[in-house]
């Protein structure tokens, strides 16, 4: 017989037991070096055999040539095997927790028998110098994705080559560019507009391109004001790009009209799709009359975010700016059936990626889309929103929590809630309600910057969890509020039973401090201590 011992528990963890929606959970932390800190010279995980004397060894000039080897980690196999174990232990995820607090992300559950296909030969094993006639598969798989995305977004054409949304954003505005270069009104088209609420990709990526950014801020029920959109907008605009629904949620009932008004004085509007997810099969680009958008893969698709990258993006459009998408292009041949990549495009904006987009997560699209059928994608939506409001009823009530803008009206597939009202009345910031979500096992993400909402907290329960998850997860919400009235040096002081940290802002304010590499961090972080 086994003998049962009693496993000792704090007063915390007891009163948490008490409430059954809340889990006792504690994270395993190893205290993990960084690899470069771990294994010993001449440790070895594989001996790889010496190239054989009549394999032609390309002449590399003596300027790429090291001086003399990396400094890579010399390790054993089982080192390493019991290293990335270790940290993913000391992880959470979308496969692990109730992940609806990565708001705007579209955290949704992944289909595994999707990887499945991915891992099989016939797309792992691919090159992308392959002869076209040797991946005529992928290709017809590419090249039906863009007809289903087509059909999803209204539009004519579409390119699967950028790697992430901001990639396809950016290239929405280099065809934007190309548009007005085209016609000779580059130098007088220098403006494009956009919302505080839509992604801040947006502006960064017309910033990148070299036009005046404009930014609309929401009137007093939260839309975007359409009066700051006429007083904007002048022979000077080149774009509108503009998120809908937005980062709060609200999705704005005059979109038509906002395209209707940049039309009038001859600008071009660009649709950021990253929040379709709450709106598949219901409404279309091309129907408010966008004249490009551009999906998230890796979010409204379901393909994984596999912790930032790489991700999959699409830019769908026109057939008036259909010669500027970037090369090359899927075609497909009418007469033979055979698919072709055209890099013929003297027009186009050039390449946004090497080679042709991040092929296995285009595999997990598609396949995720035909799964469900035209039918399916809209249930995914409509539960989606379901699913927020029903969050959104719960995290109302919770003592210290507001919902800006629109009040009493149902969002679509995410809110942006505010915790100033329990930050007035404890002092305790959102970020320290955050970081004591960790201790339950789950977290969430607060805003993009600057905080226009102030003390924010951003959900987005997509169509992957049941009612039970959010019911947890409202719950856990409900008790850091709690002790944030009750006891609230348990929470400024948090987490207590996971493995991350309260980050110290200097280290991100102070580039004297920022370490982005091994060398960087021996150097700044150990004082020159460490192996080479």
């Amino acid at each position: 017989m086994t003998a049962h011992v009693p496993v000792s528990v704090s007063p915390e963890e007891a009163r948490i037991a008490d409430k059954p929606r809340l889990r006792r959970f504690r994270q395993a932390s190893w205290d993990e070096k960084l690899i470069f800190e771990l294994g010993s010279p001449g440790e070895r995980g594989v001996l790889v055999p010496a190239a054989d004397p009549s394999v032609e060894r390309p002449a590399i000039p003596a300027a790429l040539r090291r001086a003399e080897p990396p400094a890579l980690p010399e390790m054993s196999q089982q080192q390493v095997l019991r290293h990335y174990l270790r940290l993913s232990q000391e992880n959470l995820g979308a496969d692990l927790n109730i992940d609806v607090g990565q708001g705007t992300c579209t955290m949704k559950y992944s289909p595994k028998v999707n990887d499945q296909f991915v891992r099989d030969p016939r797309i792992a094993a691919l090159h992308p110098l392959q002869d076209e006639d040797t991946v005529q598969g992928v290709l017809g798989i590419i090249h039906s994705l863009e007809q289903l995305l087509k059909e999803i977004s209204g539009m004519d054409r579409v390119s699967l080559q950028p790697g992430a949304g901001s990639a396809a954003i950016y290239a929405n505005v280099a065809m934007i560019r190309a548009h007005f270069a085209a016609r000779g009104e580059l130098e007088q088209r220098d403006e494009i507009i956009t919302t505080i609420f839509s992604h801040p990709s947006n502006a960064a990526c017309a910033k990148t391109a070299g036009f005046k950014v404009i930014t609309l801020h929401p009137d007093a029920d939260g839309y975007p004001d359409i009066e700051a959109l006429r007083a904007a907008v002048g022979p000077r605009t080149a774009a509108l790009l503009i998120t809908n629904p937005e980062d709060t949620g609200i999705y704005n009932p005059r979109i038509e009209e906002f395209v209707r008004i940049v039309h009038e004085a001859g600008g071009l509007c660009s649709y950021d799709q990253a929040n379709a997810n709450g709106i598949l099969g219901i409404t279309r680009a091309r129907d408010a009359g966008f004249d490009l958008c551009h999906f998230n893969l890796h979010k409204t698709f379901s393909t994984p975010h596999a912790c930032g990258g790489p991700a999959a993006g699409a830019c769908a459009v026109t057939e008036e700016l259909a010669p500027y998408l970037p090369r090359p292009t899927v075609e497909l041949d009418p007469e033979t059936g055979a698919y072709r990549l055209d890099d013929d495009r003297p027009e186009s904006i050039g390449k946004m990626r090497p080679f042709y987009g991040v092929v296995p997560n285009l595999v997990r699209a598609y396949a995720w889309i035909m799964s469900l059928g035209a039918e399916g994608l809209r249930a995914a939506a409509e539960t989606a929103v379901l699913n927020n409001n029903y969050l959104l009823h719960k995290v109302r009530q919770i003592p210290g929590v507001s919902v800006p803008y629109a009040t009493g009206r149902p969002r679509v597939e995410q809110v942006r809630y505010s915790w100033q009202k329990l930050h007035e009345d404890t002092g305790l910031h959102s970020e320290d309600i955050g970081l004591r979500a960790a201790d339950f096992g789950t977290h969430y993400w607060t805003s993009h910057h600057p905080y226009v909402v102030p003390e924010p907290m951003t959900l987005e329960p997509t169509e992957s969890y049941t009612r039970a998850d959010l019911d947890e997860y409202a719950a856990i919400l409900s008790e850091i509020a709690r002790e944030a009235y009750e006891d609230p040096e348990t929470v400024r002081t948090a987490p207590h039973r996971s493995t991350i940290h309260r980050v110290r802002p200097q280290a991100l304010d102070d580039p004297a401090v920022w370490a982005v590499s091994w060398r960087a961090y021996r150097r700044k972080v150990l004082g020159g201590a460490g192996r080479r």
